[in-house]
């Protein structure tokens, strides 16, 4: 797998946003596993240019790449990351309380580099003079590292296992709690960078985007299902399946029902790992027939003659 964003979506470093894109889209297209699953070479291009996109659609992280601040996996490059751990540690002699006036225009990363290249890489305190270093080494908590993972949306209302693919290959089970919402974000311990010395290691940060579903949709804890009902079910009532996220249920259609009148199925709806179960909204939908023949259109020829009513009655321009 190339270590270069740019190498493996196949574009220059001057690329723009939309070069990149398309580029990635390309890929997806030629690459992806389901398309090509015997493929191993396929795989991993797919898996490359996945990482390799994530980190160049975002301005932020790619400009920060461009500057060497991070490396294609979007973690810091250890010069960056051992100095910023480092200058605000209790442990380091330049720090004081008037900070660092007066080296606003100065790149101390370059100086700290060429400190470190003067210790040797065995660790702080270790080999050659210098006041305030001797006897310490550094130690530092790894970073955490952020992904973003869509589930289906059955999964996310009632909770189940899944794997993640890191960017370096490894898989990362995972455990979703049944209820968790869009947008939500789980943190597993110990599963981010590893730490520096004895430091521990970072947590993985795995924001969670729930799928949409082509029968339910979700409003808070309650779950909301649009029921198609014939004429005849509105007119004189009618019992009927509906689904719910536990199985089909049956429910009354009051005679005399209307597109957009909700009914309440207590109980039905999501429960949570924490608070109170939802219930399921039942709006119904009125649905003609896909022809009107003759007999219905007789019968409501006749019914309009001798009841006929105007529902807009009121309405106000």
């Amino acid at each position: 797998m190339s270590m270069d964003p740019y190498e493996a979506l196949g574009v220059k470093k001057s690329a723009t946003d939309a070069e990149i894109k398309k580029a990635y889209r390309k890929i997806v297209k030629t690459s992806h596993p389901d398309i090509n699953p015997d493929d191993t070479g396929a795989e991993e291009r797919f898996k490359a240019a996945s990482a390799a996109y994530d980190l160049l659609k975002d301005p932020e992280k790619r400009a920060r790449f461009d500057r060497g601040e991070i490396d294609a996996s979007g973690q810091e490059t250890p010069q960056h990351q051992y100095y910023k751990q480092y200058a605000g540690g209790g442990g380091n002699p330049y720090q004081s309380g008037q900070g660092f006036e007066g080296f606003e225009d100065v790149d101390l990363s370059d100086f700290f580099d060429e400190y470190l290249r003067g210790r040797g890489a065995a660790g702080f305190g270790r080999g050659g003079g210098g006041a305030g270093f001797e006897g310490r080494e550094f130690h530092a908590h790894g970073a955490d590292r952020q992904y973003r993972l869509e589930v289906p949306f059955m999964d996310a209302v009632l909770g189940a296992t899944t794997r993640i693919t890191l960017p370096d290959g490894k898989s990362l089970e995972v455990n979703i709690p049944r209820g968790i919402k869009d947008g939500q974000t789980l943190r597993l311990k110990g599963k981010g960078s590893p730490g520096i010395g004895k430091g521990k290691p970072g947590d993985a940060l795995i924001t969670i985007h729930v799928a949409e579903h082509p029968t339910f949709k979700r409003e808070g804890n309650d779950i909301r299902v649009t029921l198609p009902i014939t004429v005849d079910e509105a007119v004189l009532g009618a019992k009927v399946e509906v689904p719910t996220i536990t199985g089909k249920v049956k429910v009354t259609i009051p005679k005399g029902a209307s597109s957009g009148q909700v009914l309440r199925l207590k109980g039905k709806g999501v429960l949570p790992v924490k608070g109170k179960r939802g219930d399921q909204l039942v709006e119904l939908k009125i649905v003609m027939p896909p022809k009107i023949d003759a007999e219905l259109e007789k019968c409501m020829r006749s019914w309009r003659t001798k009841h006929g009513y105007d529902p807009r009655k009121g309405m106000k321009t």
